[in-house]
């Protein structure tokens, strides 16, 4: 259970880093830590986190979690965690809730995991789920627990698969009924709170400034025929957007996340068989118009030049799901609560594994949740071989049948 949560929890955090005043030098680090120059991406992130960046603080926590660039040291990717988390990030809020948890730290933990939980966080919801059953660090609640397991389930924790089938027999129809009713509210509620979220780590709009006490002039209107030389317009340097981060800060978010929930000890379970396995402007007027002139009888038909019909712009690809007559196996390289960062990872790995630019990708929803799927394999060897190659480079990757 605990090898297949690993598995499950490095799908679960592919995410973006938000925008920050030294976005650039984070993203330096980002760059060094896929090329594997670990110390490097720690040099260009540490001085960042110092001065209050949570991207770098956040990404700190995951070097010392790791022990990638500097020794594993889990006090320190707790306290850097902590820094990020007091700052709204939400990913740092999800990791240290895991890592509290797993640190036997629970009822500290629990506050995160709830909010982790309520924004849709898969991992966090297993481990509320399985609270909410036993009643130990939550009022019992069946079948909300069942509701919040099937959720994760859903977003494709395998763990939370698991764990919903032993409540299929451990809780009663009518219970479990009532949590799948709870689905769509859940659903919509996740969605909310995201956005509240994300809006609260959003910095303030700037004040209107007051009004000037200085009147201005009022000009007369121009004569008709008089030109008007309008004022040059001095245009605003044109915002950078934030650039799409994801594969290498994603990849250490979850594999840090899955190895943090590999030593977390089984809590004390309060019913039968369920214990935690800890997750991881115009010129001159126009001249006046003259009264309409009858036109000449019968003039001579002209012929309609032939009109060409306008170039269709060319439609963009769609991705190919799966070649005909080839197996159900797939290889499952995230999943995503943006749809984008699917298609970004896509791309990035395309360039750095010559056996993802070999296949086409299929990207699988699942209520908001998109799910990257590598296609086109002979069979489940062909994509146990695909995956292992992955592995080596540090890219999670597990087989799935569609």
């Amino acid at each position: 259970m605990m090898r297949s949560f690993r598995a499950a929890a490095c799908l679960a955090l592919p995410l973006l880093l938000s925008a920050a005043p030294a976005l650039a030098d984070v993203k330096s680090g980002v760059d060094a830590w896929q090329a594997g120059d670990y110390q490097t991406a720690v040099a260009e992130w540490r001085p960042l986190a110092v001065a209050g960046d949570a991207d770098a603080q956040f990404n700190l926590g995951q070097a010392y979690k790791l022990g990638r660039g500097v020794p594993a040291d889990l006090v320190q990717a707790e306290s850097w965690y902590r820094r990020a988390a007091k700052q709204g990030h939400l990913q740092a809020e999800d990791n240290l809730g895991l890592i509290l948890f797993t640190a036997n730290k629970r009822d500290e933990a629990m506050p995160y995991i709830t909010a982790s939980a309520a924004r849709g966080e898969p991992r966090a919801q297993y481990v509320l789920g399985t609270a909410l059953f036993n009643g130990d660090y939550a009022a019992k609640d069946w079948p909300r627990a069942y509701a919040l397991t099937k959720r994760a389930s859903d977003a494709g924790l395998s763990l939370a698969s698991a764990r919903l089938a032993q409540l299929d027999s451990l809780i009663p129809l009518d219970q479990r009924q009532a949590g799948l009713a709870m689905l769509p509210e859940m659903e919509k509620d996740e969605a909310r709170a995201r956005l509240a979220a994300v809006n609260a780590a959003a910095p303030p709009a700037p004040e209107k400034p007051a009004p000037s006490p200085i009147r201005t002039a009022s000009l007369p209107a121009s004569a008709p025929g008089a030109s008007y030389t309008p004022p040059p317009v001095i245009n605003p340097a044109p915002a950078k957007p934030a650039p799409t981060l994801s594969t290498p800060a994603a990849v250490a978010a979850a594999t840090a996340a899955s190895e943090a929930t590999a030593a977390a000890t089984a809590a004390k379970a309060t019913a039968p068989g369920t214990t935690y396995a800890a997750p991881p402007e115009s010129g001159k007027l126009p001249p006046k118009a003259e009264p309409a002139k009858p036109a000449p009888a019968k003039p001579a038909p002209v012929k309609p030049a032939p009109v060409k019909p306008a170039p269709t712009a060319p439609q963009p690809a769609k991705a190919v799901t799966v070649h005909a007559g080839t197996s159900p196996w797939r290889a499952q390289l995230g999943a995503f609560g943006v749809e984008a960062n699917a298609r970004n990872l896509w791309a990035s790995l395309g360039k750095k594994y010559p056996a993802v630019a070999a296949r086409q990708p299929a990207y699988v929803k699942a209520g908001s949740i998109t799910r990257l799927h590598a296609t086109g394999f002979a069979g489940k060897a062909d994509a146990d071989a695909f995956c292992a190659d992955l592995r080596k480079g540090g890219q999670a990757c597990m087989v799935v049948s569609k």
